[in-house]
């Protein structure tokens, strides 16, 4: 009987079936994660390039139109209408225009004033309409879900309590005389 089991085992022990199979569990594993990893990348990078294209659009629309002065829903509804791969924009989009002098320039706050769906929405932070020749600092933020929260990239981003990550946008420009 012992014979038996110390053949069975030597044979168990010689044998390489299913040593492919392992090799695959384990590079499989590592090689997911790294087209996770960059399918996360990819995306938010394309998110926030069209944020960025679609604020720069806005921007020249406010800069150049010298008799209307649009509100905070025109200036947000211009740029989800650009930015036009970005899910629930005019949901998860906070504007905030501020005055700067440019001869003291002081900048925006350094905290970021974002939104989302699953919040209520809360009055505007800061959005002043600028004079003509005023400069003048337009701050984005956008919260979205990434499409992987819990591998990769996903896990290490900075997400809020409802999962959401939040890419800013700033631009700058002078208002033109009217």
């Amino acid at each position: 009987m012992t014979t038996h089991k110390t053949s069975w085992l030597r044979r168990f022990r010689r044998s390489e079936d299913g040593s492919a199979s392992i090799e695959f569990v384990l590079y499989f594993t590592v090689i997911f994660f790294v087209l996770a990893a960059a399918v996360e990348i990819a995306y938010m990078n394309l998110r926030h390039s069209m944020l960025e294209r679609s604020v720069d659009l806005s921007v020249r629309d406010i800069r150049l139109s010298t008799g209307h002065i649009p509100d905070y829903a025109e200036v947000r509804d211009t740029i989800c209408e650009e930015a036009r791969i970005i899910d629930e924009c005019a949901d998860n989009l906070r504007l905030e225009m501020v005055q700067v002098d440019p001869r003291g320039f002081a900048g925006m706050p350094t905290g970021t004033d974002c939104s989302n769906a699953a919040e209520d929405p809360r009055p505007v932070r800061n959005f002043v309409h600028g004079q003509d020749n005023q400069l003048m600092l337009l701050r984005a933020c956008m919260k979205f879900r990434p499409i992987f929260p819990t591998t990769g990239l996903g896990a290490e981003l900075n997400l809020d309590d409802e999962g959401y990550a939040q890419l800013v946008v700033t631009s700058a420009f002078v208002q033109e005389p009217r």
